[in-house]
């Protein structure tokens, strides 16, 4: 298990690498996702390993929400200040997730 561990972080360190190399505008992780799920399907399948190790971290991805919280609680006043741009923000790009999601939906279910 601690050797697919060691592969995610991998992953996602080849991915702000390779973010900073080039100078892409997606995040490192994000990439090193998508370097992730290339090579699973090139090799066809999850290592079982992978698979325990990937369901750990899930289960326990609640306290990766923790340090997000603290700085939200950190910096309140900044945020009822800003309360117009920032709800704009979220109203809009959940709005643009789910139209994205739906069109994708209906171009994969034809």
């Amino acid at each position: 298990m601690l050797g697919y561990i060691t592969l995610l972080l991998l992953c996602q360190l080849a991915g702000e690498v390779a973010v900073r190399l080039v100078g892409l505008p997606v995040p490192g992780p994000v990439l090193g996702m998508m370097l992730l799920f290339g090579g699973l399907v090139w090799k066809g399948a999850v290592p079982e390993g992978l698979d325990g190790a990937a369901q750990g971290l899930l289960r326990h991805l609640s306290l990766l929400f923790v340090p997000a919280g603290v700085g939200v609680s950190l910096h309140l006043p900044l945020v009822a200040q800003e309360w117009l741009p920032i709800s704009a923000a979220l109203v809009g790009s959940t709005l643009a997730t789910i139209m994205v999601t739906a069109w994708i939906m209906q171009r994969l279910a034809k």
